[in-house]
């Protein structure tokens, strides 16, 4: 799941299991039309200033996620009217993917740049100096403002001012669009200009007032499931950690396999084969057919690169992409089965509708949606017994990899190497739609000639969060990471010069190639503020260091074979082993000087 949890994640989730226990439990479907009052009881809103306005938000979320449409001007209908039309394990999804639900909309003000009220009133108005459109004038107290029709919202006061009085305000979700999609209707709510649209979901997990919601099919791949079918589920690599430290691959299957799927398959297998195919068309066409060549498996990048740049729909790779591999696999030997991709992806599902993929892809389920079937039978990994030699490793580490930014250009060059091993391959990765378009305006002026781009959609790839966790090329070492390495980019060169080659231009990817290197001298080479756990599958061992002050803290708590570390102490309250105690020896320390000089806290 992404970011910061929030009472968000908890209706979006809400909605999901009540569903699929409808969809399970029940075949009197007008029962759906009491979920809104079960999830929002009561009299009194919980979120909003008005009950009825979480009752209406919570049906359009059910609508959606029972893969129906919105109806545009408000609920008309009780649900159950209509639900038959979506009790059915042939439906498609019909467009749009992503739907605003306008009367959940906050109508949030657009971009804007606002001098509050710290404004200390300074005698060198730097912020009057550096504007433009001199749209900053003085109140009769010598306080600064901003004449709003003046103002280009180009950020420079707000760079200026030594007091951080001035403000940039903009909705969330225009701001996380990487396409400019998100506009205003008449009532200064936000509208998607479909137009632009390409369904890359950040729009959807940015919304802090969950009225953005993509279409499910969670409710009929459950129809397909009780009818007897075989449903067999493709799992995406980033699969790992999306359901707490009890979820193991063993674990996840077995559950899995509670909710009624005959099969579970890693879709890290798909990933190694697409990453040949793209190798060898990267051989055969650049430089000799095309420039530059594009990745394939990020639908979003490579719907946003062909509308955008329509002159260089043949510079992106026309592999399969993983998921589509893997289904037509599992096909092969399961002619009759029906295959759900499982990933955390919105943009999958669009990629699923078309209808070249229509005959390899049945559901498209996120992990949000499977975690609302786990919940709905109540499945409970930390007592689920599984047998651990069932795991999920049918795929190489670099076909895991793929779920991380910059992963799949690793992958392909490292096959290029055993292809063309004298072959030396430039590669460029765009991270998120708003680093991809300046990308390829870049490979349109030229500048990216014999290179091999990748993009994708949501930063830091489908594991998001700056791409972490991060595995190296072989998937031995994955690591996970808080802070800045200053001094990464001449330690980048210089493990480049003792043999290592680099997927991404970040941080992260230097504390990997470093410790293959150095091992635990590793923090001995790095400048900066950090904390970082570096697991080590093959030797079976964790390491952990922080910089040398403590600027970023690494806290850990130990208790038996349980070993827990964070960033900060109040991630330690998630996990039902730590203890809750008030260290009251300590207490006075803390309160006269707000910190502890020893190792206690």
């Amino acid at each position: 799941m992404r970011g910061v949890h929030s009472a968000v994640d908890d209706i979006r989730r809400s909605v999901f299991t009540e569903v699929a226990r409808l969809a399970y439990e029940s075949d009197d479907y007008k029962q759906v039309d009491m979920i809104p009052y079960k999830i929002v009881p009561g009299e009194v809103a919980h979120h909003r200033h008005d009950v009825f306005l979480e009752r209406a938000s919570v049906s359009a979320r059910l609508k959606l996620d029972l893969g129906m449409d919105l109806d545009p001007n408000g609920p008309s209908a009780p649900i159950s009217a209509n639900i038959q039309d979506a009790a059915t394990d042939q439906k498609y999804f019909n467009e749009p993917l992503v739907n605003i639900i306008p009367y959940a909309c906050n109508a949030c003000p657009p971009k804007q740049v606002r001098i509050t009220d710290s404004c200390q009133g300074c005698i060198s108005h730097p912020c009057m100096n550096v504007c433009p459109k001199d749209a900053i004038y003085l109140d009769e107290n010598k306080r600064c403002h901003i004449d709003q029709s003046k103002c280009i919202k180009c950020g420079k006061c707000f760079n200026q001012c030594p007091y951080r009085a001035i403000s940039k305000v903009e909705r969330p979700c225009a701001a996380a669009c990487g396409m400019d999609a998100i506009e205003s209707d008449e009532l200064g709510r936000a509208k998607i200009n479909y137009d632009k649209c390409v369904s890359c979901g950040m729009c959807l997990v940015n919304c802090p007032f969950a009225a953005i919601a993509d279409k499910s099919q969670i409710f009929q791949l459950i129809q397909a499931i009780k009818r007897g079918e075989e449903v067999i589920a493709c799992v995406a690599p980033a699969f790992v950690g999306q359901y707490g430290p009890d979820a193991t691959p063993a674990k996840l299957k077995t559950a899995m396999r509670t909710l009624g799927f005959a099969d579970v398959v890693e879709v890290a297998i798909g990933a190694d084969l697409c990453t040949v195919e793209e190798a060898n068309d990267f051989l055969r066409e650049v430089p000799e057919k095309i420039d530059w060549m594009g990745t394939s498996c990020c639908p979003a990048w490579s719907m946003m690169a062909k509308k955008l740049f329509p002159q260089f729909k043949d510079n992106i790779s026309m592999a399969l992409t993983p998921m589509v591999i893997t289904a037509r696999m599992v096909k092969k030997d399961h002619p009759n089965a029906r295959i759900v991709f499982i990933g955390p992806c919105a943009a999958k599902k669009l990629e699923a509708n078309r209808k070249s993929v229509r005959s390899d892809v049945d559901f498209v389920l996120t992990f949000e949606g499977l975690l609302g079937m786990f919940d709905a039978k109540e499945i409970d990994f930390k007592t689920l017994e599984a047998d651990p030699t069932d795991g999920m490793d049918e795929g190489s580490g670099f076909g895991r990899g793929f779920a991380v930014g910059g992963g799949v250009a690793a992958a392909v060059v490292e096959a290029i190497k055993h292809i063309d091993p004298d072959r030396e391959i430039l590669i460029e990765y765009g991270d998120g739609l708003k680093e991809c378009r300046k990308m390829l305006a870049m490979a349109k002026a030229g500048k990216r000639n014999g290179y091999l781009l990748e993009g994708m959609g949501c930063p830091g790839g489908c594991v998001n969060g700056g791409g972490q966790p991060m595995f190296n090329e072989d998937g031995t070492l994955v690591v996970v990471f808080n802070g800045e390495i200053y001094n990464y980019k001449p330690l980048r060169a210089e493990l480049r010069r003792l043999g290592h080659t680099f997927a991404t231009d970040s941080d992260t990817e230097v504390l990997l190639h470093g410790y293959e290197a150095w091992g635990a001298a590793l923090p001995r080479h790095l400048r900066g503020m950090f904390a970082f756990a570096l697991w080590d599958r093959a030797a079976g061992t964790l390491f952990c260091a922080r910089d040398l002050f403590g600027i970023k803290p690494l806290y850990y708590y130990q208790k038996g074979a349980c070993l827990l570390f964070a960033s900060e102490i109040k991630a330690f309250l998630a996990h039902p082993a730590f203890e809750k105690r008030l260290n009251e020896a300590r207490l006075p320390d803390w309160l006269s000087m707000e910190y502890l000089p020893d190792r206690e806290t």
